[in-house]
């Protein structure tokens, strides 16, 4: 059982706020262990229930949301058998798991829901990697809608995978990085998700993105002046309809999203800063680094002359328990100028004004954050998107500059162009444009204010609603 927290009731594993349990419209959401992917998940809650309808959070244990922060949902914590995940494990094989050991689980518990008659469920939303919530909602003779936490520009990349592996394109020869992919601009091989993957795994990943058959409609986390080509494909491909209803990070009302204790001291911190002084690094919540790297990272920090707030989880170093690798003398070096902490409240540090820059490893929501604060970025990707976000955040959108090796000289002249010199000028302009243009299109007749209306009349409509 979750142990009580004042002001709820605890039922059946359930957590809830006893006013959301009469009645209404109810929608289930169920959200998957990834951190990138929990977060826009909660956001949606939170702006679906902002429309009037009330909320369940289907969630695995393992990386449990905190119920404290979400006083507004229900949840039901569904038992996975996994104490944390492996990034170095199959992860196909993983996912593959989960959906197994939580499929019958939530089926078992929304038909007791919905014999109780105290509310009507009338949709499930699932995030994409929690396939089986499609099955469960066609057992239960319900609608099914599935949220997209990566780009729409990803997709097409990803769908075309098959062709190029059929072709011997990948996994990709050194010769071929630099080249464009027909059919793909402006993505060059290097930019493909799993471009050094064995055919098997993509295969393999393929298998599982189809396993989700007849969804009622699909929901982006995205705008469409950002990536209207993409999603007028994606549109074309899946012939159903698809709600850009993004950035869900500046619509949503709710309290941190992180599985991370923040450290909130680093806002006093950057009050001490010079205006759009200070370069902000964190690599997210998965991604690893050797030491030779780590060294690099803080001497490139270090030499830049330019004030840093740099994120390194505990572990992100294999066998560290946190900063004990970072090279002799570095901390000497950069006192006064630089602040090294285990997390940190990440919209909260790009809204702030003493950011300049974002060194990021271009996940989605980051990226989404970065561009609704305006705030330009050093682009270091690592896996699955992530290389496709930072060649349109740098080539095509033009608020990026992409890292190409993790060399100390490299790292110096990225942090310098972006924060000092000329010619870093027009990418910083290039940011505040793209923010003026999200906030727009969150504004009264913008594309995604109209296409929340439109989501939110779909899904009465889908169900019936009088």
């Amino acid at each position: 059982m979750i142990a009580k927290i004042e002001g709820f009731c605890d039922f059946d594993d359930d957590v809830c706020v006893a006013s959301n349990m009469e009645g209404g419209k109810h929608l289930v959401l169920v959200a998957s262990p990834f951190q990138g992917h929990m977060t826009p998940m909660l956001q949606l809650g939170s702006v679906l229930y902002s429309k009037g309808f009330s909320i369940t959070i289907a969630h695995t244990k393992l990386n449990s949301p905190d119920h404290a922060n979400h006083p507004e949902f229900l949840f039901l914590p569904l038992s996975d058998n996994f104490l944390a995940i492996d990034a170095s494990a199959n992860f196909t094989k993983f996912l593959e798991l989960l959906n197994d050991n939580c499929r019958m689980q939530l089926q078992d518990r929304l038909t007791q829901k919905i014999q109780q008659a105290n509310h009507q469920i009338v949709t499930i939303i699932h995030d994409n990697s929690m396939y089986f919530a499609e099955e469960v909602a066609r057992n239960l003779n319900l609608p099914s809608i599935v949220l997209r936490s990566c780009s729409a520009s990803y997709m097409p990349a990803f769908l075309a995978l098959p062709k190029l592996h059929a072709d011997g394109l990948l996994p990709v020869q050194d010769s071929m990085l630099q080249k464009l992919v027909q059919e793909l601009y402006p993505l060059r091989y290097k930019d493909l998700p799993f471009n050094n993957t064995c055919t098997e795994i993509s295969k393999e990943m393929l298998a599982l993105s189809e396993r989700i058959r007849t969804p009622s409609a699909i929901i982006w986390n995205t705008m469409d002046f950002l990536e209207n080509s993409a999603l007028t494909k994606l549109q074309q491909h899946y012939q159903i309809p698809i709600f850009a209803i993004g950035p869900l990070n500046e619509t949503a009302r709710c309290q941190s999203t992180s599985f991370l204790k923040e450290d909130t001291n680093c806002i006093t911190w950057l009050d001490k800063q010079a205006p759009r002084s200070v370069i902000y690094v964190s690599l997210g919540s998965l991604a690893t680094m050797d030491e030779n790297e780590l060294a690099e990272t803080a001497w490139g920090l270090a030499n830049s002359k330019q004030p840093f707030l740099w994120v390194v989880r505990p572990g992100s170093v294999k066998g560290s328990e946190w900063i004990e690798f970072l090279p002799y003398g570095f901390i000497e070096e950069t006192r006064g100028r630089g602040l090294v902490l285990k997390w940190a409240p990440q919209k909260q540090v790009l809204a702030h004004t003493a950011v300049g820059g974002f060194w990021s490893h271009c996940g989605w929501n980051s990226t989404l954050e970065s561009i609704s604060q305006g705030v330009p970025m050093i682009c270091q990707p690592f896996f699955g998107d992530q290389y496709v976000n930072s060649r349109y955040l740098s080539y095509v959108w033009r608020v990026g500059l992409e890292l190409e090796c993790l060399e100390r000289r490299v790292i110096v002249t990225a942090i310098r162009r972006l924060l000092v010199d000329e010619e870093g000028e027009e990418t910083r302009k290039q940011a505040n444009n793209m923010k003026e243009k999200a906030k727009y299109c969150l504004c009264k007749g913008g594309s995604s204010f109209n296409s929340l209306n439109n989501l939110v009349e779909f899904i009465l409509a889908d169900c019936n609603w009088s």
